[in-house]
């Protein structure tokens, strides 16, 4: 940190990190990201998520029951203007094993993908394949990547609005060849949370000026949309994160993720209604033949149908 720290900022740094550190560690254990000798690649672009998720999986290192080894890996793509010592420089002062890579990848997405247009996808999809095989050339176990809570909605409302399809990014993925696994630590952590701490840590940010200076992406309009919702409607977010983790594929309309044509009726039951209604109140049916309440089951309903006479047909 190049600037001296208030208290004030001391205190608020050390309560984020403490934050941050119990976010990605529940994410760890739940989707056991992490375990006994591991070799993580921690994937490490210059940005403030790559840096925080860095920071916060070197300081549970040292706490974790387990022991795992972290290399930080910075994929050089050659875009111009790129400052190549701050990278190298920021890990060497924190005594870090890394490895930096050197692929031109800036110069294939200029030329295959036509002005105007995104470039973000060609530029994943080459940016994982080189890590991937790197991956395998030093033995990693597990790929770390710097994707948070945000990214992970975002994507879901990509998905939805503009490729028809329910899909985010899970905090735990096998490669399509089985070869590799990739995890991202941060899945419960917010945006504005390691943003603020990435500055207070006043890591050596390095802006995108691939990506970064295109405008009116879609992800940019996403992003846009749920800051509004998240300020109008607070706790929204929240609940939109739960919600992907309560998925019941019986209630959706997707053929593949559920068994609709075997789905029969069982004559030999006692009619119940559904399960996931049993821990709803009761409703409140007034059996108005006997001024009493009448009984839920299936038989007792359609006998007062049956029975009652609406007093206006007796005039």
């Amino acid at each position: 940190m190049s600037e001296e720290k208030s208290s004030s900022q001391i205190t608020r740094m050390n309560k984020l990190q403490k934050r941050l550190r119990s976010e990605v560690g529940r994410a760890i254990a739940d989707y056991t990201m992490i375990e006994e000798g591991d070799t993580v690649m921690c994937c490490l672009s210059g940005g403030k998520d790559s840096y925080v998720m860095l920071d916060i999986l070197l300081n549970l290192q040292k706490r974790a029951p387990i022991k795992f080894d972290i290399v930080a890996v910075n994929l050089d793509q050659k875009q111009p203007g790129f400052p190549e010592d701050v990278l190298p420089r920021y890990l060497d002062a924190l005594k870090v094993p890394y490895h930096i890579l050197e692929k031109d990848t800036y110069s294939i997405v200029m030329d295959k993908v036509p002005e105007g247009k995104t470039t973000c996808s060609l530029c994943s999809r080459l940016r994982r394949g080189t890590l991937y095989g790197f991956a395998q050339k030093i033995g990693a176990t597990k790929i770390a990547l710097g994707h948070h809570r945000d990214d992970i909605i975002e994507t879901l409302f990509l998905n939805m609005f503009f490729a028809g399809k329910m899909k985010a990014m899970p905090p735990k993925l096998l490669s399509d060849d089985k070869a590799n696994m990739v995890i991202r630590p941060l899945a419960y952590s917010r945006e504005k949370d390691i943003a603020e701490y990435a500055s207070l840590k006043a890591f050596p940010i390095i802006p995108c000026n691939l990506c970064g200076s295109q405008e009116n992406l879609k992800r940019a309009a996403v992003k846009d949309m749920l800051k509004q919702w998240d300020t109008l409607y607070p706790g929204r977010i929240e609940s939109i994160f739960t919600a992907m983790q309560n998925t019941a594929p019986s209630q959706g309309v997707d053929r593949e993720q559920f068994d609709f044509l075997a789905l029969k009726r069982d004559d030999s039951v006692t009619a119940i209604g559904d399960v996931a209604e049993a821990s709803l109140p009761a409703f409140d049916f007034l059996d108005v033949a006997n001024s009493g309440h009448i009984n839920l089951d299936t038989s007792a309903r359609i006998d007062v149908v049956n029975t009652y006479t609406p007093k206006w047909s007796q005039r």
